[in-house]
């Protein structure tokens, strides 16, 4: 392989990976244009029957509305795996999502512990993601007691890390 096409790949590479970054961050922002722009038009998305199925761009709309009802919420993903052919990829990202709510008086939380299997492709130059298979592997509720109230993470635009990536 070629020292171009070595740097193309890992080119492409991170550019998923970062649009996959891209995705949590606009979920736990609640920043649904951020969230849009990693699908393409006609994406489509399947989280299940019990959650969404339907276009790409509206399973952002979905989740922002749902998470409003919490009171927190923070997703990560890791042991991502990418393979590029040509202007199309294909990934699998493990994904842990924690949620807080208040039940009466009693904090919880859910984890969700599942994967995003998605197809991507490159058009006009921009990786987007033409379809995910959102997977949950296993989740569970909890009642949870919080260390301390954190008055600095915001779930909208006015989030401190706003000012530091414009």
């Amino acid at each position: 392989m070629s020292e171009r096409n070595t740097l193309q790949m890992l080119a492409d590479r991170q550019a998923i990976a970062d649009l996959i970054h891209r995705y949590c961050r606009a979920v736990d922002r609640l920043d649904i244009p951020l969230g849009h722009s990693i699908w393409h038009e006609d994406g489509v998305a399947d989280y299940g029957a019990d959650v969404y199925q339907g276009p790409g761009r509206g399973v952002i709309d979905h989740i922002c509305a749902q998470h409003r009802h919490t009171l927190q919420h923070s997703h990560q993903v890791s042991n991502l795996i990418i393979e590029l052919d040509g202007d199309r990829a294909a990934s699998e990202a493990y994904v842990t999502a924690n949620l807080r709510m208040r039940h009466g008086e009693q904090l919880r939380q859910i984890t969700v512990w599942g994967r995003y299997v998605d197809q991507w492709s490159r058009r006009e130059g921009r990786w987007g993601l033409d379809r995910r298979i959102s997977i949950r592997d296993f989740d569970e509720v909890r009642d949870v007691k919080a260390m301390q109230a954190h008055a600095v993470g915001r779930r909208d635009e006015f989030d401190p890390s706003y000012d530091v990536l414009r």
